[in-house]
């Protein structure tokens, strides 16, 4: 029996620029299942079609984000040798799958998506969903089958998306016969990836919060950042007890700390447990505090932001690098949609098997 090939499909909308949020809850993770060498073929998405489903008026702001989106994936180091970048809307073969699947969903089932909902109400679309936005969840599943991929890693808020996905796939085959392949969810491994608040101490980090470290920012722009960080509002006093818990400092040294960096910015310390105990017990100001994870978070983005200079000097290769992954998608999905017409019986013109069974009924 030959053996299924392990494939991983993920991306993002292009609606701005990426940050640390996202670097934690996925880039950094897809880097690493790239390098593992575990995967036979790694495809990562910039889902523009998608993000017009809620920014329709304004098609501009999608498209300055292709290229910037783009240097965020290889400034992360995300590699064309080992994975496919490409555009979501330069494969029209996903647009007439997630035609076919949308006769295999019911309007109920998508509106108890606990997903959907809460995009819903995020986006004020309660009294008017476009048709396309309220369809994403098809739309999604289109994208994971199309490229018959085994791994989906996605955060929490997404495993109801994933389900819907999975039961579309079995809808299908048990409709027309074993076709699509069924994906698995792969949830990030550590709470602190789950998602990393705003420097504000605000839940998620938003644009429009003015509260995200931009993987694009320079090192002054961190710096500022990271000193009007939101810590605890009750630790006045150096002396005063200290709280770890929604202290977004700690939340960040959380997700980004590791035990050689005391050895290198910290030797006062052996390890993260040590620094909060001090910092519980009162003691030590946030200052300090800061000064590390700045330090910190400067070695884990000095290298990435080095890669992005040197790609904000060749754009010609990244445009490059995303006009051939879009390609290489659309021969892949378009594999995916033969199969899927054909398991239909709407491959009218593949063969003249339509003709011959017609030929037979008029010759009885």
């Amino acid at each position: 029996m030959e053996k299924q090939e392990k494939v991983i499909l993920t991306g993002d909308r292009p609606t701005g620029r990426l940050h640390i949020g996202h670097y934690v809850g996925s880039l950094r993770r897809r880097v690493e299942l790239q390098n593992s060498g575990e995967y036979d073929k790694i495809f990562i998405m910039i889902a523009d079609a998608q993000a017009l489903t809620d920014n329709f008026e304004h098609p501009e702001k999608v498209r300055q984000n292709i290229l910037e989106v783009a240097l965020d994936y290889l400034s992360v180091g995300l590699d064309p040798a080992k994975s496919t970048l490409f555009v979501q809307s330069q494969v029209p073969e996903l647009t007439e799958l997630t035609f076919y699947y949308m006769n295999l969903v019911t309007v109920a089932r998508v509106q108890r998506n606990p997903t959907v909902k809460s995009e819903i109400q995020m986006r004020n679309f309660e009294a008017s969903i476009p048709v396309g936005f309220f369809c994403y969840p098809i739309s999604q599943a289109s994208d994971i089958t199309a490229f018959r991929a085994t791994v989906v890693p996605v955060g929490e808020d997404q495993e109801p998306m994933l389900e819907q996905c999975r039961e579309i796939v079995h809808k299908f085959n048990s409709v027309y016969g074993e076709t699509l392949t069924m994906p698995e969810i792969m949830l990030p491994s550590n709470k602190a990836a789950m998602r990393l608040p705003g420097t504000d101490g605000k839940a998620k980090m938003s644009k429009s919060l003015g509260n995200c470290i931009y993987l694009a920012d320079d090192p002054q722009t961190v710096k500022q950042k990271v000193m009007n960080m939101y810590t605890d509002p009750l630790h006045l006093k150096v002396s005063d007890p200290g709280h770890i818990e929604g202290n977004t400092v700690f939340t960040y040294l959380d997700a980004f700390c590791r035990p050689e960096h005391f050895e290198r910015f910290w030797t006062e310390y052996k390890n993260l447990d040590e620094v909060k105990e001090h910092y519980q017990r009162g003691g030590l100001g946030d200052v300090k505090v800061k000064k590390f994870l700045l330090n910190v978070l400067e070695e884990e983005l000095s290298p990435i932001r080095e890669r992005r200079h040197y790609y904000e000097k060749h754009l010609d290769e990244v445009y490059d690098i995303l006009k051939k992954g879009s390609e290489v998608a659309r021969a892949r999905a378009a594999e995916t949609l033969e199969d899927v017409r054909h398991a239909m019986r709407i491959d009218y013109f593949a063969n003249d098997d339509m003709l011959k069974e017609t030929e037979a009924r008029y010759s009885e």
